[in-house]
């Protein structure tokens, strides 16, 4: 108890610094020197600083804790603060039977602000849930869940049992939260002088710490780690990624997944755009009336804001963060120079990056959540061009318009339905959500803010550390295969899915996560890539390519297209449009080995143009 008391103590002093201070490197190292993995299997787990009571779960053989509390509530003089370690209170032990109350939640603009709810919010909210299988003898992997929801929604309540017993129980899970909106991703100079900026990605960090703390606790080994998210979770995944520079090796994790990871403009802490989005809401709040700041130097607004009550923050964050245009969010992640040293789009290139191996993914067809659905000519595609990418000239958008061609065959009163990738329309025109130049609209913002990431990520993992380390790829292209169609995929239930799935998909997805998890490799077996049924396979022969699935490179850029085929035809209702596909009943295991580089037109070719153009996007 002694001991993690003086870790807990310790944390704190590291993350309480200035982050021009912080290197938490040699932190993890010594404590890893230090702590001795265990095997217990009690629902009791004594973290020093609390004991949290879990609970049983005896279909699942999962032991479960939820709302363990892994940083001091970031209220008060806490706000816009770095994360500092919980608070001592060993009174009793906590009831870790439901989770914690999650973060204010701010949605885009693409919500009615009558729509949000924060009935269950508070700003007290850094928790996390773990799943320990029981009855085990060892130490296990650990898969970590960052949640998506654009840096503004979500919580930690995904249910990590479907994916743990779809792979054996042969790691543990753990979901974070992190704070949201302006709590969590509040930007501009002030802050910076006076507390820091990307806030929520901080807490992502210090609740990694604590994974390497305390998860030995639950039966997880610290050495052996993968961070996951989807969306703002998987655009996580990258920050954490390139945190510090890439100069944290594999102190915090081994493996990464990224699907669909989000990247929106990338803007530094200073910049315009997110300075204005500081002084709206602060002006919201009540702190801001056009006056001067404080001639010593000081922040009566940083100092409004501080002393302001709950409710009118979390009212501010969600009236500004649905203020902007369809699709966006006011406050998002910055360049802060210390912690997020560069955009994506460069630093990855140059490899610098946390960590050893990934598997990157994206969906077929990303954009039509984020993209107004009434482009029906080129003079609508080229207005929307206009207000997506402000500071792009004439010639940009004729660029744009280049990479992107438009094709006569695909106007919009044309059918609508899935491309294949290699041949015939591409998903620059062609999709079962739209056609035309809706569609031109649609792929364009899904891959400058969803797919390219994607590729840029697998990129950076290859052939890194000197041919040790291994990057995979994927495209998720099940019907209608929109943002985050797949996380059902790998997260639903043990036995069934979605109705877009059929079982064995889903089972196969699992175990594509469960596989690099456990043995740093996708690859699964011929029976579950087939998809078997009655000791009959779904395809008469030929090995399927998830089998041995070939690490991606820049001169074999190939990833697994994970689709299926047959099943029953029915309409599924999507913004308004009735889609067909085929349902999951009945459908077989479609997976095929694909050149992403050349896939769709030469998507490969175009992420090399957006990463051209970061100087301007930004990205």
């Amino acid at each position: 108890m002694l001991t993690s008391v003086v870790f807990s103590l310790a944390l704190a002093a590291v993350v309480t610094a200035r982050p021009q201070a912080y290197d938490s490197q040699p932190f993890v190292k010594a404590l890893r020197a230090r702590q001795a993995p265990t095997n217990a299997t009690g629902l009791e787990v004594d973290l020093g600083y609390a004991i949290y009571r879990g609970s049983a779960n005896s279909s699942t053989n999962l032991n479960v804790f939820k709302g363990i509390r892994f940083a001091a509530p970031p209220t008060g003089n806490l706000r816009w603060q770095a994360p500092v370690a919980p608070p001592v209170d060993r009174a009793a032990p906590m009831d870790a039977s439901t989770d914690g109350s999650q973060c204010p939640q701010a949605p885009d603009a693409s919500y009615s602000i009558s729509a949000v709810d924060n009935s269950r919010s508070s700003e007290d909210c850094l928790f996390l849930n773990v799943y320990s299988p029981g009855n085990v003898t060892g130490p296990l992997p650990v898969l970590v869940w960052i949640h998506g929801g654009g840096y503004g929604a979500g919580n930690a309540s995904q249910d990590l049992a479907p994916i743990i017993n779809g792979n054996d129980n042969q790691f543990v899970g753990v979901t974070i939260q992190y704070r949201l909106g302006a709590f969590g991703f509040l930007s501009s100079d002030e802050i910076y002088r006076n507390g820091v900026v990307n806030a929520g990605i901080l807490d992502q960090h210090f609740a990694l710490q604590w994974v390497q703390q305390y998860i030995s606790q639950f039966n997880g080994d610290p050495r052996r780690v993968t961070i996951s998210g989807e969306s703002a979770g998987g655009g996580s995944v990258m920050l954490q990624a390139m945190a510090y520079g890439g100069s944290l090796g594999e102190s915090l994790f081994t493996n990464l997944i990224a699907a669909s990871p989000y990247l929106p403009m990338q803007y530094r802490y200073p910049d315009w755009i997110p300075t204005q989005s500081y002084f709206a809401f602060a002006a919201k709040a009540g702190c801001f009336q056009g006056l001067p700041y404080g001639a010593n130097g000081s922040s009566p607004i940083f100092d409004c804001l501080v002393s302001k009550d709950t409710e009118t923050l979390v009212n501010a964050s969600s009236t500004i963060a649905q203020s902007g245009t369809y699709g966006t969010w006011a406050f998002l992640p910055v360049t802060d120079d210390v912690f997020v040293q560069d955009r994506p789009s460069r630093q990855l290139l140059k490899k610098k990056v946390n960590g050893l191996n990934i598997l990157s993914g994206n969906n077929a067809n990303e954009g039509p959540g984020f993209v107004p659905q009434q482009i029906e000519n080129e003079d609508d595609l080229v207005a929307w061009l206009r207000l997506t990418f402000p500071l792009f000239s004439n010639n940009d958008i004729a660029k744009i318009l280049l990479y992107y061609p438009s094709s006569n065959d695909t106007a919009p009163s044309m059918p609508s339905y899935a491309t294949n990738g290699e041949s015939g329309p591409t998903a620059v025109n062609q999709s079962t959500v739209g056609t035309g130049q809706q569609q031109r609209a649609n792929n364009i913002y899904a891959e400058t803010t969803f797919v390219c990431p994607s590729y840029w990520l697998a990129e950076a993992y290859s052939d890194t550390n000197f041919g040790e380390g291994r990057a995979y790829k994927y495209q998720f292209s099940v019907v209608p295969a929109t943002h985050a169609n797949d996380v059902a995929g790998y997260f639903g239930r043990t036995d069934s899915t979605s109705d877009l799935f059929s079982a064995s998909f889903s089972r196969a997805f699992k175990q594509i996560w469960g596989n690099f998890v456990v043995n740093n490799d996708p690859s699964i077996s011929q029976a579950v890539a087939m998809g078997e049924t009655n000791g009959t396979y779904a395809h008469s022969s030929g090995e399927n390519p998830a089998v041995n699935w070939p690490p991606f490179s820049i001169y074999n850029p190939y990833q697994v297209d994970l689709n299926q085929t047959g099943g029953q035809f029915k309409t599924i209702p999507y913004n308004g449009l009735n889609i067909s596909a085929d349902s999951g009943q009945g459908a077989v295991n479609d997976f095929r080995l694909v050149n992403a580089y050349t896939w769709e037109g030469g998507r490969g070719i175009r992420c090399d143009f957006w990463r051209s153009m970061g100087d301007l996007v930004p990205e």
